[in-house]
């Protein structure tokens, strides 16, 4: 289904519904979400529902700011003896949900587990960097680096990791106990998650007393139960023609704010056509970014010069090299050998992608875009979990995903193209190599003065810019609709749902 076709879809549907809710839910947020969190260990999940919930289950050492800087969360200080030392002073009278008091022993436990298998996850190359942990009292933690890592603090932050209690094993997740501002009550896969209020938080408690995480695949039907009245909130769930549509309604706020979410495309780089950089660089002069930001996200989107969201402090400010420009693209091909054959197609190249929706249009466009200097884009649309496996074995030519949250440390450099971060290690899924940037990614996790960091990750920028391993399309805006009865909602730069600790629901 087209996004035009959508859009008629849902103001035809609307016409016909009323308002319905159920009188028991009083003070309880009824948040729409796409899919459910893979895993409500804060050790395990990765997706973007995990993490956000996760966020408001458990607490971290440190705290994102909105500037992407760090600050003090249960961790209230800490220091670097040295530079393969860290030291951090607990918060003290802080409990878990189920009573039991939070102290450093949890916290070695959390990392240990982690590092040594006890539970099977994604995360453990994120702390590769570590020696060992040391609990010497209720309220230190001593962590010991085999070499200096700048990320550490960043891969200890909301959203990377969670303090769970010690001898939480793998089955964890099935009943998660952290001590953030929401307690877990209830989970039904592909149905809902539900959440209540943690009194007993060292934080200020929430005003809300529950909040229903329903699951909701469609997004004509999110929009529908947001318009009838049967939900109160979706943040980054709705296509941006029917946040257009929606903006009609008396009854529905939106707020938007720059986001941090950014698609893009890699390629396969030891594949036979893409290997060339200059047919790399001639599909990205191929593709109109300003057309397809107008046509797809009415403008709500901002290009991508970088995998860094816009105003970090690493961000390149070497501008954007590969603007739209057909008729050097035509000329790279031609130099690289594809001149078009009888029919004008010079060869053909298969993108994968999940059959969401707006990833979807995206490939018919690129499909278009791309034809017209002579490039056949074939696509294959699949369920997410499918495409997600085939993208981790490297079965693909040229994929198109996004980064969330993951892309606003620098180090995403090193997880997405270093040489030692090919799958399961890291995300380097196209088997990028080069060695001048492999040197710079060391160079720059290892030293903790900022701007050597920016200096290094600059040249990086500029080496990715020119090899296109993987080419950045544009920055999503971040974009939370919800019913007027809730208030204190504020949009994120990076789509959390934070709102929730402070916000109020009326009746």
């Amino acid at each position: 289904m087209s996004s035009r076709t959508a859009l008629f879809t849902l103001a035809l549907a609307l016409a016909f519904v009323g308002c319905h809710r159920d009188p028991r839910e009083a003070n309880t947020v009824n948040f729409l979400i796409e899919s459910s969190p893979a895993s409500l260990d804060p050790r395990v999940g990765t997706d973007e529902s995990s993490e956000h919930i996760d966020e408001l289950i458990f607490d971290s050492l440190l705290h994102k700011r909105g500037d992407f800087g760090l600050e003090p969360w249960l961790a209230m200080s800490w220091q670097t003896p040295d530079p393969r030392t860290f030291i951090f002073h607990l918060r003290t009278g802080v409990t878990f949900h189920n009573g039991q008091p939070l102290t450093a022993r949890d916290v070695k436990y959390t990392l240990d587990s982690v590092r040594d298998g006890t539970v099977i996850t994604a995360k453990s190359g994120t702390f590769r960097t570590v020696d060992r942990v040391d609990a010497p009292d209720p309220a230190t933690v001593i962590i010991h680096l085999k070499q200096p890592d700048a990320a550490l603090l960043w891969n200890l932050s909301d959203g990377a990791i969670g303090i769970v209690p010690y001898g939480s094993d793998r089955d964890f997740q099935q009943h998660p106990i952290g001590s953030g501002p929401f307690r877990f009550v209830s989970q039904q896969i592909d149905k809902e998650v539900v959440l209540e209020r943690n009194p007993a938080t060292w934080q200020t408690a929430p005003h809300i007393d529950r909040v229903r995480f329903s699951v909701v695949p469609d997004a004509i039907t999110r929009a529908l139960e947001l318009r009838k009245g049967s939900a109160d909130v979706a943040v980054n769930a709705l296509t941006a023609d029917m946040v257009y549509s929606l903006r009609s309604d008396p009854q529905l706020a939106i707020e938007s704010a720059l986001g941090t979410r950014v698609q893009y495309v890699t390629f396969k780089v030891t594949d036979p056509i893409l290997k060339d950089p200059r047919v790399r660089r001639a599909i990205a002069l191929a593709i109109d970014r300003q057309a397809i930001i107008h046509a797809l996200w009415r403008d709500t989107a901002q290009p991508a010069d970088s995998l860094l969201p816009r105003g970090h402090w690493a961000e390149s400010d070497a501008g954007n090299a590969n603007s739209f420009d057909p008729a050097q693209s035509r000329a790279l091909l031609d130099s690289a050998g594809y001149r078009p054959g009888k029919n004008g197609v010079r060869f053909h190249v298969t993108l994968k992608s999940s059959t969401d929706e707006s990833t979807r249009l995206l490939a018919a466009i690129l499909q278009q875009q791309l034809k017209q200097v002579g490039i056949a884009l074939d696509i294959r649309s699949f369920e997410f979990a499918t495409f997600y496996a085939d993208v981790t074995h490297g079965a693909f030519q040229i994929y198109a995903l996004r980064w969330i949250g993951g892309n606003e440390d620098p180090d995403i450099f090193r997880y997405a193209f270093a040489s030692s971060s090919f799958p399961p290690k890291g995300a380097n899924r196209g088997h990028y190599v080069n060695t001048t940037l492999d040197n710079l990614v060391q160079q720059a996790g290892e030293t903790y003065d900022q701007s050597a960091r920016r200096a290094d990750y600059i040249q990086i920028q500029r080496i990715l810019a020119e090899d296109l391993p993987s080419l950045p399309l544009w920055y999503i805006d971040t974009v939370v609709v919800h019913r007027r009865r809730l208030t204190g909602v504020e949009a994120s730069r990076s789509g959390t749902f934070d709102f929730l600790r402070t916000a109020v629901l009326h009746p």
